[in-house]
Protein backbone atom coordinates (compact mmCIF):
# COMPACT_ATOMS: atom_id res chain seq x y z
CA UNK A 1 0.00 0.00 0.00
CA UNK A 2 1.23 3.87 -0.69
CA UNK A 3 1.05 5.96 1.94
CA UNK A 4 0.31 9.57 1.02
CA UNK A 5 3.68 11.63 1.34
CA UNK A 6 4.25 12.99 4.83
CA UNK A 7 7.07 14.74 6.47
CA UNK A 8 10.23 12.63 7.61
CA UNK A 9 11.52 13.19 10.91
CA UNK A 10 14.02 15.43 10.87
CA UNK A 11 11.88 17.72 8.22
CA UNK A 12 8.79 17.55 10.77
CA UNK A 13 8.45 21.21 12.47
CA UNK A 14 7.78 21.38 16.25
CA UNK A 15 4.22 21.98 17.37
CA UNK A 16 3.12 25.01 17.79
CA UNK A 17 2.91 27.16 20.87
CA UNK A 18 -0.74 27.52 22.78
CA UNK A 19 -2.55 30.86 22.15
CA UNK A 20 -3.98 31.17 25.62
CA UNK A 21 -5.65 34.24 26.46
CA UNK A 22 -3.38 36.99 28.64
CA UNK A 23 -3.50 35.83 31.86
CA UNK A 24 -5.67 38.65 34.17
CA UNK A 25 -3.24 41.32 36.27
CA UNK A 26 -4.55 40.53 38.91
CA UNK A 27 -4.21 36.81 39.57
CA UNK A 28 -1.19 34.88 41.55
CA UNK A 29 1.71 34.51 39.52
CA UNK A 30 2.54 31.20 38.80
CA UNK A 31 5.99 29.30 40.24
CA UNK A 32 5.62 26.14 37.75
CA UNK A 33 8.00 26.60 35.12
CA UNK A 34 6.87 27.05 31.39
CA UNK A 35 7.05 23.37 29.41
CA UNK A 36 7.19 23.65 26.33
CA UNK A 37 5.35 19.98 25.61
CA UNK A 38 2.73 21.14 27.53
CA UNK A 39 1.99 24.00 25.20
CA UNK A 40 2.53 22.27 22.29
CA UNK A 41 0.00 19.31 23.41
CA UNK A 42 -2.57 21.92 24.01
CA UNK A 43 -1.86 23.97 20.99
CA UNK A 44 -2.17 20.73 18.82
CA UNK A 45 -5.47 19.09 20.44
CA UNK A 46 -7.64 22.62 20.18
CA UNK A 47 -6.89 22.85 16.81
CA UNK A 48 -7.80 19.07 16.67
CA UNK A 49 -10.99 20.01 17.77
CA UNK A 50 -11.55 23.14 15.78
CA UNK A 51 -11.09 20.75 12.51
CA UNK A 52 -13.52 18.74 14.34
CA UNK A 53 -12.61 16.61 16.90
CA UNK A 54 -15.46 16.11 19.46
CA UNK A 55 -13.89 13.02 21.21
CA UNK A 56 -10.90 12.11 22.78
CA UNK A 57 -10.43 8.79 24.43
CA UNK A 58 -7.22 8.35 26.61
CA UNK A 59 -4.72 5.93 28.53
CA UNK A 60 -2.67 7.27 31.22
CA UNK A 61 0.46 7.47 31.07
CA UNK A 62 3.67 9.26 32.47
CA UNK A 63 5.12 10.69 29.08
CA UNK A 64 1.49 11.69 27.73
CA UNK A 65 0.92 14.09 31.04
CA UNK A 66 1.15 16.99 28.49
CA UNK A 67 -1.54 15.15 26.16
CA UNK A 68 -3.67 14.16 29.28
CA UNK A 69 -3.09 17.73 30.91
CA UNK A 70 -4.63 19.58 28.01
CA UNK A 71 -7.48 16.76 27.32
CA UNK A 72 -8.56 17.45 30.89
CA UNK A 73 -8.73 21.45 30.24
CA UNK A 74 -10.50 20.64 26.79
CA UNK A 75 -12.96 18.82 28.33
CA UNK A 76 -13.77 21.44 31.84
CA UNK A 77 -14.59 24.03 29.09
CA UNK A 78 -17.26 21.21 27.14
CA UNK A 79 -15.04 21.88 23.73
CA UNK A 80 -14.45 18.39 23.89
CA UNK A 81 -15.31 14.44 25.88
CA UNK A 82 -12.39 12.81 27.36
CA UNK A 83 -13.04 9.40 27.81
CA UNK A 84 -10.22 7.54 30.29
CA UNK A 85 -9.55 3.87 29.55
CA UNK A 86 -6.68 2.43 31.61
CA UNK A 87 -6.13 -0.47 28.92
CA UNK A 88 -5.29 0.91 25.76
CA UNK A 89 -6.88 -2.08 23.71
CA UNK A 90 -10.45 -0.99 25.30
CA UNK A 91 -9.38 2.45 24.68
CA UNK A 92 -8.82 1.67 20.92
CA UNK A 93 -12.02 0.07 20.54
CA UNK A 94 -13.43 2.57 22.22
CA UNK A 95 -12.45 5.23 19.65
CA UNK A 96 -13.54 2.76 17.16
CA UNK A 97 -16.91 2.88 17.95
CA UNK A 98 -16.91 6.90 18.70
CA UNK A 99 -16.02 7.15 15.29
CA UNK A 100 -18.58 4.47 13.95
CA UNK A 101 -21.68 6.03 15.22
CA UNK A 102 -20.71 9.84 15.49
CA UNK A 103 -19.21 9.94 12.11
CA UNK A 104 -15.98 12.27 13.28
CA UNK A 105 -12.67 11.35 13.27
CA UNK A 106 -11.75 10.56 16.79
CA UNK A 107 -8.22 10.80 18.96
CA UNK A 108 -6.99 8.20 20.63
CA UNK A 109 -3.91 9.19 23.03
CA UNK A 110 -1.06 6.87 24.72
CA UNK A 111 2.05 6.95 26.16
CA UNK A 112 5.44 5.49 24.96
CA UNK A 113 6.46 1.58 24.87
CA UNK A 114 4.00 -0.91 25.00
CA UNK A 115 1.07 1.18 25.17
CA UNK A 116 1.46 1.58 21.28
CA UNK A 117 1.47 -1.70 20.70
CA UNK A 118 -1.58 -2.40 22.64
CA UNK A 119 -3.49 0.30 20.11
CA UNK A 120 -2.68 -1.96 16.97
CA UNK A 121 -5.46 -4.14 17.06
CA UNK A 122 -7.91 -1.46 16.85
CA UNK A 123 -5.24 0.30 14.28
CA UNK A 124 -5.66 -2.64 11.66
CA UNK A 125 -9.92 -2.64 12.25
CA UNK A 126 -9.70 1.14 11.66
CA UNK A 127 -7.26 0.39 8.44
CA UNK A 128 -9.75 -2.18 6.81
CA UNK A 129 -13.25 -0.83 7.57
CA UNK A 130 -11.81 3.02 6.44
CA UNK A 131 -12.46 4.10 10.35
CA UNK A 132 -11.30 7.22 11.41
CA UNK A 133 -8.67 7.26 14.08
CA UNK A 134 -6.04 9.82 15.21
CA UNK A 135 -3.54 7.84 17.17
CA UNK A 136 -1.47 10.61 19.13
CA UNK A 137 1.00 8.17 20.88
CA UNK A 138 4.06 9.93 23.44
CA UNK A 139 7.73 9.28 23.11
CA UNK A 140 10.85 10.18 24.03
CA UNK A 141 12.73 13.26 22.51
CA UNK A 142 15.95 11.89 20.03
CA UNK A 143 18.44 12.11 22.59
CA UNK A 144 17.09 9.01 24.58
CA UNK A 145 16.25 7.49 21.65
CA UNK A 146 18.67 4.01 20.76
CA UNK A 147 20.04 4.28 23.90
CA UNK A 148 18.00 1.78 26.05
CA UNK A 149 15.90 4.29 27.92
CA UNK A 150 13.56 3.11 29.99
CA UNK A 151 9.76 2.46 28.07
CA UNK A 152 11.41 3.82 24.69
CA UNK A 153 11.62 1.75 21.70
CA UNK A 154 10.89 2.76 17.86
CA UNK A 155 7.46 4.07 17.50
CA UNK A 156 7.36 5.64 14.14
CA UNK A 157 6.41 3.07 11.50
CA UNK A 158 4.91 0.54 14.49
CA UNK A 159 1.74 0.43 12.56
CA UNK A 160 2.70 -0.60 8.82
CA UNK A 161 0.91 0.16 6.44
CA UNK A 162 -2.24 0.32 8.05
CA UNK A 163 -2.24 3.92 7.99
CA UNK A 164 -2.96 6.66 5.91
CA UNK A 165 0.01 9.10 7.05
CA UNK A 166 2.88 8.57 9.74
CA UNK A 167 4.19 11.67 11.19
CA UNK A 168 7.30 11.33 14.13
CA UNK A 169 7.35 14.88 15.40
CA UNK A 170 10.56 16.30 17.04
CA UNK A 171 9.80 17.54 20.30
CA UNK A 172 8.96 20.94 21.07
CA UNK A 173 11.28 24.47 22.36
CA UNK A 174 10.61 27.69 23.37
CA UNK A 175 11.20 28.66 19.73
CA UNK A 176 8.09 26.73 18.63
CA UNK A 177 5.41 28.45 16.70
CA UNK A 178 1.42 28.06 16.24
CA UNK A 179 1.37 27.70 13.00
CA UNK A 180 2.56 24.16 13.34
CA UNK A 181 0.11 22.69 15.32
CA UNK A 182 -2.52 24.44 12.96
CA UNK A 183 -0.70 22.62 9.95
CA UNK A 184 -0.04 19.61 11.66
CA UNK A 185 -4.00 19.11 12.92
CA UNK A 186 -5.49 19.64 9.58
CA UNK A 187 -3.02 16.84 7.84
CA UNK A 188 -3.96 14.60 9.95
CA UNK A 189 -8.03 15.10 9.96
CA UNK A 190 -8.07 15.23 6.11
CA UNK A 191 -6.16 12.31 6.01
CA UNK A 192 -7.54 10.58 8.68
CA UNK A 193 -11.36 10.38 6.48
CA UNK A 194 -9.55 7.56 5.01
CA UNK A 195 -8.22 5.65 7.71
CA UNK A 196 -6.23 5.74 10.85
CA UNK A 197 -2.97 8.20 11.29
CA UNK A 198 -0.50 8.45 13.57
CA UNK A 199 1.43 11.25 15.00
CA UNK A 200 4.38 10.59 17.31
CA UNK A 201 5.05 13.34 19.57
CA UNK A 202 8.73 13.55 21.34
CA UNK A 203 8.18 15.40 24.47
CA UNK A 204 11.25 16.77 26.46
CA UNK A 205 10.92 17.20 30.36
CA UNK A 206 9.34 19.22 31.89
CA UNK A 207 6.50 17.42 30.49
CA UNK A 208 4.01 19.62 32.46
CA UNK A 209 3.94 23.08 33.99
CA UNK A 210 2.53 26.45 34.40
CA UNK A 211 -1.53 25.81 34.40
CA UNK A 212 -1.55 28.25 31.78
CA UNK A 213 0.58 26.61 29.29
CA UNK A 214 -2.80 24.53 28.79
CA UNK A 215 -5.68 27.05 28.95
CA UNK A 216 -8.03 26.52 26.04
CA UNK A 217 -8.87 29.22 24.00
CA UNK A 218 -12.20 30.64 24.92
CA UNK A 219 -15.16 29.87 23.18
CA UNK A 220 -13.75 26.95 21.37
CA UNK A 221 -16.08 23.88 20.06
CA UNK A 222 -15.65 21.21 17.12
CA UNK A 223 -15.70 22.30 13.94
CA UNK A 224 -17.22 20.94 10.68
CA UNK A 225 -15.45 17.72 9.54
CA UNK A 226 -13.64 18.51 6.33
CA UNK A 227 -15.13 17.44 3.48
CA UNK A 228 -13.44 14.18 1.70
CA UNK A 229 -12.05 15.00 -1.48
CA UNK A 230 -13.90 13.28 -4.09
CA UNK A 231 -11.70 10.88 -6.60
CA UNK A 232 -10.06 13.22 -9.24
CA UNK A 233 -11.64 10.93 -11.95
CA UNK A 234 -13.93 8.40 -10.61
CA UNK A 235 -14.48 5.23 -12.23
CA UNK A 236 -18.22 4.51 -13.09
CA UNK A 237 -19.44 1.40 -14.27
CA UNK A 238 -23.10 1.86 -16.44
CA UNK A 239 -24.63 -1.38 -16.22
CA UNK A 240 -28.16 -1.98 -17.45
CA UNK A 241 -31.08 -4.09 -15.79
CA UNK A 242 -30.93 -8.04 -16.88
CA UNK A 243 -31.99 -11.26 -15.71
CA UNK A 244 -28.42 -12.43 -14.32
CA UNK A 245 -27.42 -9.77 -11.71
CA UNK A 246 -27.17 -10.18 -8.39
CA UNK A 247 -26.24 -6.99 -5.49
CA UNK A 248 -23.99 -8.78 -3.28
CA UNK A 249 -24.14 -6.13 0.22
CA UNK A 250 -20.95 -6.80 2.75
CA UNK A 251 -20.25 -5.05 6.14
CA UNK A 252 -20.55 -1.70 5.59
CA UNK A 253 -22.65 -1.49 2.35
CA UNK A 254 -25.47 0.67 3.55
CA UNK A 255 -28.63 1.14 2.14
CA UNK A 256 -27.61 2.60 -0.95
CA UNK A 257 -27.11 -1.29 -1.85
CA UNK A 258 -30.62 -1.59 -1.34
CA UNK A 259 -31.62 1.11 -3.92
CA UNK A 260 -28.73 -0.81 -6.61
CA UNK A 261 -31.11 -3.78 -6.14
CA UNK A 262 -34.38 -2.03 -6.58
CA UNK A 263 -32.81 0.21 -9.26
CA UNK A 264 -31.45 -3.16 -11.17
CA UNK A 265 -34.30 -5.19 -10.57
CA UNK A 266 -31.36 -7.70 -8.87
CA UNK A 267 -31.67 -10.20 -5.88
CA UNK A 268 -30.35 -8.56 -2.64
CA UNK A 269 -27.63 -10.74 -0.95
CA UNK A 270 -27.22 -8.43 2.59
CA UNK A 271 -25.09 -9.57 5.27
CA UNK A 272 -26.52 -8.66 8.59
CA UNK A 273 -24.22 -6.20 8.89
CA UNK A 274 -24.06 -4.33 5.87
CA UNK A 275 -26.77 -1.98 6.70
CA UNK A 276 -29.08 -3.03 2.99
CA UNK A 277 -30.67 -6.16 4.71
CA UNK A 278 -34.14 -4.84 3.68
CA UNK A 279 -37.18 -4.61 1.25
CA UNK A 280 -38.39 -6.54 -1.18
CA UNK A 281 -35.48 -7.98 -2.86
CA UNK A 282 -34.02 -9.37 0.21
CA UNK A 283 -32.65 -12.71 0.12
CA UNK A 284 -32.20 -14.23 3.49
CA UNK A 285 -31.20 -17.90 3.02
CA UNK A 286 -28.60 -16.77 0.30
CA UNK A 287 -26.28 -19.50 0.71
CA UNK A 288 -28.68 -22.02 -0.24
CA UNK A 289 -30.01 -20.36 -2.73
CA UNK A 290 -26.35 -19.72 -4.26
CA UNK A 291 -25.81 -23.36 -4.12
CA UNK A 292 -28.70 -24.52 -6.72
CA UNK A 293 -29.77 -23.53 -9.86
CA UNK A 294 -30.82 -20.26 -9.64
CA UNK A 295 -26.98 -19.63 -8.41
CA UNK A 296 -25.57 -21.18 -11.19
CA UNK A 297 -27.66 -18.42 -13.54
CA UNK A 298 -25.81 -15.70 -12.04
CA UNK A 299 -23.58 -14.18 -14.71
CA UNK A 300 -22.95 -10.79 -13.26
CA UNK A 301 -22.23 -9.69 -9.05
CA UNK A 302 -21.74 -5.99 -8.20
CA UNK A 303 -20.56 -5.56 -4.71
CA UNK A 304 -20.48 -3.11 -2.41
CA UNK A 305 -18.93 -3.10 1.01
CA UNK A 306 -17.21 -6.26 2.69
CA UNK A 307 -19.09 -9.19 2.74
CA UNK A 308 -17.32 -12.22 5.34
CA UNK A 309 -19.70 -14.14 6.43
CA UNK A 310 -19.89 -16.86 3.83
CA UNK A 311 -18.19 -19.31 1.22
CA UNK A 312 -20.52 -19.17 -0.82
CA UNK A 313 -20.20 -15.60 -1.82
CA UNK A 314 -16.06 -15.91 -2.52
CA UNK A 315 -17.09 -19.11 -4.98
CA UNK A 316 -19.29 -16.98 -7.06
CA UNK A 317 -16.65 -13.60 -7.10
CA UNK A 318 -14.29 -16.88 -8.29
CA UNK A 319 -15.80 -17.68 -11.35
CA UNK A 320 -14.63 -17.56 -14.71
CA UNK A 321 -18.31 -17.11 -16.51
CA UNK A 322 -19.54 -14.73 -13.72
CA UNK A 323 -18.55 -10.79 -14.13
CA UNK A 324 -17.48 -8.82 -11.11
CA UNK A 325 -17.70 -5.23 -10.47
CA UNK A 326 -16.91 -4.06 -6.72
CA UNK A 327 -17.94 -0.38 -5.81
CA UNK A 328 -14.58 0.87 -3.58
CA UNK A 329 -15.26 1.63 0.28
CA UNK A 330 -13.81 4.67 1.09
CA UNK A 331 -10.25 3.88 2.94
CA UNK A 332 -10.94 -0.08 2.79
CA UNK A 333 -9.39 -2.35 0.47
CA UNK A 334 -11.19 -3.49 -2.49
CA UNK A 335 -13.04 -6.68 -2.10
CA UNK A 336 -11.53 -9.35 -4.84
CA UNK A 337 -11.38 -12.94 -3.81
CA UNK A 338 -11.10 -13.64 -7.74
CA UNK A 339 -8.55 -10.81 -8.54
CA UNK A 340 -10.16 -9.74 -11.89
CA UNK A 341 -13.18 -7.50 -10.52
CA UNK A 342 -13.43 -4.40 -12.37
CA UNK A 343 -13.13 -1.54 -9.43
CA UNK A 344 -15.66 1.11 -9.86
CA UNK A 345 -16.18 4.31 -7.82
CA UNK A 346 -20.10 4.38 -7.91
CA UNK A 347 -22.36 2.33 -9.93
CA UNK A 348 -24.78 4.48 -12.48
CA UNK A 349 -28.07 2.26 -14.17
CA UNK A 350 -28.97 2.86 -17.21
CA UNK A 351 -32.88 2.02 -18.23
CA UNK A 352 -35.94 0.48 -16.24
CA UNK A 353 -35.93 -3.10 -15.27
CA UNK A 354 -38.47 -5.27 -16.76
CA UNK A 355 -41.43 -5.57 -14.64
CA UNK A 356 -41.73 -9.49 -16.13
CA UNK A 357 -38.13 -10.38 -15.66
CA UNK A 358 -37.93 -9.19 -11.89
CA UNK A 359 -41.14 -10.83 -10.89
CA UNK A 360 -39.50 -14.30 -12.62
CA UNK A 361 -35.81 -13.34 -11.39
CA UNK A 362 -35.98 -11.72 -8.32
CA UNK A 363 -39.48 -13.89 -7.36
CA UNK A 364 -37.57 -16.83 -7.74
CA UNK A 365 -34.43 -15.99 -5.68
CA UNK A 366 -36.83 -14.70 -2.67
CA UNK A 367 -39.42 -18.00 -3.27
CA UNK A 368 -36.26 -20.01 -2.71
CA UNK A 369 -34.78 -18.28 0.47
CA UNK A 370 -38.53 -18.57 1.80
CA UNK A 371 -38.87 -22.23 1.31
CA UNK A 372 -35.36 -22.88 2.84
CA UNK A 373 -36.44 -21.14 5.80
CA UNK A 374 -39.65 -22.93 6.01
CA UNK A 375 -38.18 -26.17 5.72
CA UNK A 376 -35.19 -25.96 8.24
CA UNK A 377 -37.04 -24.56 10.93
CA UNK A 378 -40.68 -22.31 11.69
CA UNK A 379 -40.37 -18.59 12.26
CA UNK A 380 -41.87 -19.21 15.81
CA UNK A 381 -44.23 -21.50 17.25
CA UNK A 382 -46.67 -19.78 18.84
CA UNK A 383 -50.34 -20.72 19.38
CA UNK A 384 -53.31 -19.40 17.39
CA UNK A 385 -54.48 -16.49 19.39
CA UNK A 386 -57.96 -17.43 18.24
CA UNK A 387 -58.04 -20.79 20.05
CA UNK A 388 -57.75 -18.37 23.80
CA UNK A 389 -60.97 -17.37 23.15
CA UNK A 390 -62.58 -20.42 21.85
CA UNK A 391 -66.20 -21.55 23.64
CA UNK A 392 -64.86 -24.51 23.77
CA UNK A 393 -63.41 -25.65 27.28
CA UNK A 394 -61.00 -28.27 25.89
CA UNK A 395 -59.69 -25.90 23.25
CA UNK A 396 -58.88 -22.87 25.24
CA UNK A 397 -57.24 -25.67 28.28
CA UNK A 398 -55.06 -26.86 24.67
CA UNK A 399 -53.79 -23.03 24.04
CA UNK A 400 -52.50 -22.52 27.30
CA UNK A 401 -50.81 -25.81 27.28
CA UNK A 402 -49.10 -24.82 24.12
CA UNK A 403 -48.43 -21.08 25.46
CA UNK A 404 -46.93 -22.23 28.49
CA UNK A 405 -44.40 -24.47 26.41
CA UNK A 406 -43.17 -21.75 24.48
CA UNK A 407 -42.41 -19.76 27.29
CA UNK A 408 -40.87 -23.17 28.83
CA UNK A 409 -38.84 -23.62 25.48
CA UNK A 410 -35.11 -23.53 25.74
CA UNK A 411 -33.13 -20.88 24.20
CA UNK A 412 -31.15 -22.09 21.22
CA UNK A 413 -28.78 -19.89 19.10
CA UNK A 414 -31.25 -19.27 16.26
CA UNK A 415 -34.31 -18.32 19.10
CA UNK A 416 -31.49 -15.71 20.84
CA UNK A 417 -30.45 -14.50 17.25
CA UNK A 418 -34.14 -13.71 16.35
CA UNK A 419 -35.47 -12.90 19.66
CA UNK A 420 -32.12 -9.83 19.78
CA UNK A 421 -32.93 -8.98 16.07
CA UNK A 422 -36.96 -8.64 16.71
CA UNK A 423 -36.22 -6.91 20.00
CA UNK A 424 -34.05 -4.07 18.02
CA UNK A 425 -35.93 -0.70 16.53
CA UNK A 426 -34.35 1.67 14.22
CA UNK A 427 -33.50 3.75 17.53
CA UNK A 428 -31.80 0.83 18.92
CA UNK A 429 -27.87 -0.48 18.18
CA UNK A 430 -27.16 -3.81 17.66
CA UNK A 431 -23.83 -4.84 17.55
CA UNK A 432 -22.32 -8.53 17.06
CA UNK A 433 -18.67 -9.87 17.84
CA UNK A 434 -16.86 -12.46 15.24
CA UNK A 435 -18.94 -15.55 17.08
CA UNK A 436 -20.43 -18.00 15.81
CA UNK A 437 -23.77 -16.21 16.61
CA UNK A 438 -23.05 -14.09 13.98
CA UNK A 439 -23.48 -16.66 11.31
CA UNK A 440 -26.29 -17.74 12.94
CA UNK A 441 -28.08 -14.33 12.28
CA UNK A 442 -27.22 -14.22 8.87
CA UNK A 443 -28.39 -17.43 7.89
CA UNK A 444 -32.20 -16.69 9.59
CA UNK A 445 -32.96 -13.38 10.64
CA UNK A 446 -35.49 -11.63 7.79
CA UNK A 447 -34.91 -8.26 6.24
CA UNK A 448 -35.34 -5.20 8.68
CA UNK A 449 -33.86 -1.05 8.51
CA UNK A 450 -31.81 -0.90 11.82
CA UNK A 451 -28.81 -0.01 12.54
CA UNK A 452 -26.23 -3.04 13.06
CA UNK A 453 -22.12 -3.17 13.64
CA UNK A 454 -19.96 -5.99 13.54
CA UNK A 455 -15.98 -5.54 13.47
CA UNK A 456 -16.04 -6.68 10.18
CA UNK A 457 -12.82 -5.46 8.70
CA UNK A 458 -10.58 -8.13 10.11
CA UNK A 459 -13.33 -9.70 11.70
CA UNK A 460 -11.16 -10.10 14.68
CA UNK A 461 -12.89 -11.51 18.17
CA UNK A 462 -11.22 -8.13 19.90
CA UNK A 463 -13.17 -4.91 21.34
CA UNK A 464 -16.57 -6.06 20.48
CA UNK A 465 -18.04 -4.53 24.03
CA UNK A 466 -15.24 -1.96 23.97
CA UNK A 467 -16.57 -1.10 20.64
CA UNK A 468 -20.29 -1.13 21.46
CA UNK A 469 -20.00 1.07 24.14
CA UNK A 470 -18.35 3.30 21.99
CA UNK A 471 -21.30 3.32 19.82
CA UNK A 472 -23.60 4.33 22.60
CA UNK A 473 -21.80 6.55 24.41
CA UNK A 474 -21.78 8.43 21.15
CA UNK A 475 -25.20 8.16 20.57
CA UNK A 476 -26.47 8.91 23.65
CA UNK A 477 -24.57 12.29 23.66
CA UNK A 478 -26.56 12.61 20.50
CA UNK A 479 -29.64 12.48 21.82
CA UNK A 480 -30.73 9.11 20.37
CA UNK A 481 -33.04 7.23 22.44
CA UNK A 482 -33.05 3.02 22.60
CA UNK A 483 -30.68 0.54 23.56
CA UNK A 484 -27.54 -0.61 22.37
CA UNK A 485 -27.38 -4.65 22.47
CA UNK A 486 -24.32 -6.69 21.79
CA UNK A 487 -24.61 -10.54 20.60
CA UNK A 488 -21.25 -12.45 21.58
CA UNK A 489 -20.04 -15.45 22.06
CA UNK A 490 -18.51 -16.55 25.52
CA UNK A 491 -14.74 -16.45 23.90
CA UNK A 492 -15.69 -12.61 22.78
CA UNK A 493 -16.77 -11.68 25.58
CA UNK A 494 -13.52 -12.94 27.77
CA UNK A 495 -11.49 -11.51 25.05
CA UNK A 496 -12.62 -7.70 25.91
CA UNK A 497 -13.13 -8.30 29.70
CA UNK A 498 -11.69 -5.55 30.44
CA UNK A 499 -14.16 -3.53 28.97
CA UNK A 500 -16.74 -4.73 31.58
CA UNK A 501 -14.44 -2.75 34.37
CA UNK A 502 -14.51 0.67 33.18
CA UNK A 503 -16.36 3.15 35.18
CA UNK A 504 -19.09 4.24 33.86
CA UNK A 505 -21.73 6.15 35.76
CA UNK A 506 -21.42 9.67 33.89
CA UNK A 507 -22.62 7.82 30.64
CA UNK A 508 -25.29 6.34 32.65
CA UNK A 509 -26.28 9.49 33.93
CA UNK A 510 -26.70 10.81 30.44
CA UNK A 511 -28.70 7.84 28.99
CA UNK A 512 -26.30 5.19 28.17
CA UNK A 513 -27.72 1.84 27.70
CA UNK A 514 -25.90 -1.40 26.93
CA UNK A 515 -26.98 -4.67 27.07
CA UNK A 516 -24.67 -7.65 26.42
CA UNK A 517 -26.20 -10.88 25.84
CA UNK A 518 -23.52 -13.87 25.64
CA UNK A 519 -23.79 -17.38 24.16
CA UNK A 520 -21.98 -19.74 26.63
CA UNK A 521 -20.84 -22.17 24.91
CA UNK A 522 -17.96 -22.92 27.13
CA UNK A 523 -15.38 -22.44 24.11
CA UNK A 524 -14.79 -21.97 20.48
CA UNK A 525 -17.82 -23.82 19.12
CA UNK A 526 -17.08 -21.86 15.89
CA UNK A 527 -14.41 -24.02 14.75
CA UNK A 528 -17.02 -26.95 14.79
CA UNK A 529 -18.23 -26.61 11.27
CA UNK A 530 -14.27 -26.72 9.70
CA UNK A 531 -12.30 -29.38 8.60
CA UNK A 532 -10.04 -29.64 11.59
CA UNK A 533 -12.85 -30.78 13.58
CA UNK A 534 -13.34 -34.27 11.64
CA UNK A 535 -9.24 -34.81 11.31
CA UNK A 536 -7.81 -33.57 14.39
CA UNK A 537 -7.87 -36.13 18.04
CA UNK A 538 -10.42 -34.98 19.73
CA UNK A 539 -8.70 -34.26 22.93
CA UNK A 540 -6.19 -31.71 21.16
CA UNK A 541 -9.03 -30.47 19.18
CA UNK A 542 -10.74 -29.53 22.72
CA UNK A 543 -7.55 -27.88 24.23
CA UNK A 544 -6.12 -25.58 21.18
CA UNK A 545 -9.11 -25.24 19.19
CA UNK A 546 -12.14 -25.22 21.33
CA UNK A 547 -10.37 -23.69 24.41
CA UNK A 548 -13.11 -24.57 27.25
CA UNK A 549 -13.62 -21.87 29.75
CA UNK A 550 -15.23 -21.66 33.18
CA UNK A 551 -15.45 -18.13 33.53
CA UNK A 552 -17.94 -16.90 36.34
CA UNK A 553 -19.87 -14.36 34.06
CA UNK A 554 -22.23 -13.18 37.35
CA UNK A 555 -19.26 -12.32 38.89
CA UNK A 556 -17.64 -11.07 35.88
CA UNK A 557 -20.19 -8.25 35.91
CA UNK A 558 -20.24 -7.96 39.70
CA UNK A 559 -16.93 -6.51 39.63
CA UNK A 560 -17.47 -3.86 37.11
CA UNK A 561 -21.12 -3.12 38.50
CA UNK A 562 -23.43 -4.82 35.85
CA UNK A 563 -26.33 -5.80 36.76
CA UNK A 564 -26.51 -9.84 35.92
CA UNK A 565 -28.70 -12.25 34.16
CA UNK A 566 -29.15 -16.14 33.60
CA UNK A 567 -31.17 -17.21 30.80
CA UNK A 568 -32.55 -20.40 29.87
CA UNK A 569 -36.15 -20.27 28.35
CA UNK A 570 -37.97 -18.02 26.03
CA UNK A 571 -39.80 -16.67 29.34
CA UNK A 572 -36.35 -15.25 30.76
CA UNK A 573 -35.51 -13.91 27.80
CA UNK A 574 -38.40 -12.16 26.50
CA UNK A 575 -38.00 -10.65 30.24
CA UNK A 576 -34.31 -9.73 29.70
CA UNK A 577 -34.96 -8.28 26.21
CA UNK A 578 -37.19 -5.47 28.22
CA UNK A 579 -35.09 -5.37 31.07
CA UNK A 580 -34.67 -1.35 32.93
CA UNK A 581 -31.05 -2.01 34.41
CA UNK A 582 -28.92 0.57 31.85
CA UNK A 583 -25.99 -2.17 32.08
CA UNK A 584 -26.35 -5.47 31.97
CA UNK A 585 -25.06 -8.55 31.00
CA UNK A 586 -26.73 -11.29 30.10
CA UNK A 587 -25.58 -15.05 30.10
CA UNK A 588 -27.75 -17.80 27.68
CA UNK A 589 -26.10 -21.24 28.17
CA UNK A 590 -26.46 -23.59 25.55
CA UNK A 591 -26.05 -27.62 25.87
CA UNK A 592 -24.54 -27.94 22.21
Amino acid sequence: MTLPPTPPAEATPPIAEATAPVADEASAPSTAPSSPAARSAAALLAELVRQGVSDIVLSPGSRSQPLALAAAALERTGAVALHVRVDERVAGFTALGLAVESGRPVVVVCTSGTAVANLHPAVLEAHHSGVALIVLTADRPAELRGIGSNQTTRQPGIFGEALRADWDVPAPDEHSTAAEAVELAELAVRASLDGPVHVNLAYREPLSGDPADIEPPAGLEPGPVPQASPPVEPVIAHVHPDDATVVIAGHGAGDDAERLAVALGAPLIAEVSSGARFGRHAVVAYRDVLRGPHGDAVGRAIVVGHPTLSREVPLLLERDDVETIVVRSRGAEPYNPGRRARIVDAVEVEGEPDAAVVRRWVGGWVAMSRAVLESQAPEDPAPDLDLAVSGERGVRAAFAKAELAVLRAPVDRGMLARALWASTWPHDRLVMAASRLIRVADAIVPGKAISVHANRGLAGIDGTVSTATGIAVAAARGGAKGTTRVLAGDLALVHDAGALLVPLQAEVAAGLRVHVFVGNDRGGTIFDALEVAETARADDYERVMRTPQAVDFAALAAAGGWAYRRVTTRAELDDALTAPEPLLLVEVPFDA
